[in-house]
């Protein structure tokens, strides 16, 4: 067994554990969000997945933001007092503004790789990429619908991966769109009891 596949392996198994948490929208979310990627970093770099490189320093800087909001919160409840920020629905402004958003990010790494990178796949890991960007924000403000964006993002990075050779990773974002659509029938049932 090499180093490459116990590091893949390790990296699997600490986003199985993130599932579950975010599944059941525990703010313990946040710390495998900082694990997972310190590891990923470090596979997806010797693959040539530059844009999926750079995203878990974005991830990184976001887990610490959505640990704040989950457990600290901005939502101000009745009595005055801050509570944990409850899960909500996006503003149709909002969705408006993270699609508009991921657009641009799209477009704007996917000239990056294509101009000053030798990625063989830079529609596809900027397309992941601009979409986990907003995912990972929509996820932090605790909107049901990320689960939307993560399913998305899920179906392509289980081809994506499996194309670099990544099979640990392939088969995780198997499982990650099959839970994606779990995920958000189990929020909006939450959201109701809330």
């Amino acid at each position: 067994m090499t180093f490459d596949i116990v590091r893949e392996f390790l990296g699997f198994s600490v986003g199985l554990l993130y599932l579950w948490w975010e599944y059941h929208a525990n703010p313990k979310v946040w710390l495998a969000s900082v694990v997972m990627p310190a590891i990923s970093m470090w596979i997806y770099y010797s693959k040539g997945l530059y844009a999926d490189f750079a995203i878990n320093i974005y991830y990184l800087v976001i887990a610490v933001y959505g640990f704040i909001i989950w457990t600290r919160g901005s939502h101000t409840s009745d009595s005055g007092e801050k509570t944990a920020q409850p899960i909500s629905h996006p503003t149709p402004m909002v969705w408006l503004g993270a699609m508009l958003s991921a657009g641009v990010l799209w477009g704007a790494i996917w000239f990056v790789l294509v101009n000053y990178t030798d990625s063989t796949v830079p529609v596809a890991d900027s397309f992941t990429t601009a979409l986990s960007i907003v995912g990972l924000w929509m996820l932090a403000k605790k909107y049901a619908e990320q689960w939307l964006v993560w399913f998305i993002v899920d179906i392509v990075c289980c081809g994506l991966y499996f194309y670099k050779g990544l099979y640990f990773y392939s088969t995780l974002y198997c499982i990650y769109t099959v839970i994606a659509l779990l995920g958000y029938r189990k929020w909006l049932r939450m959201m109701s009891t809330q």
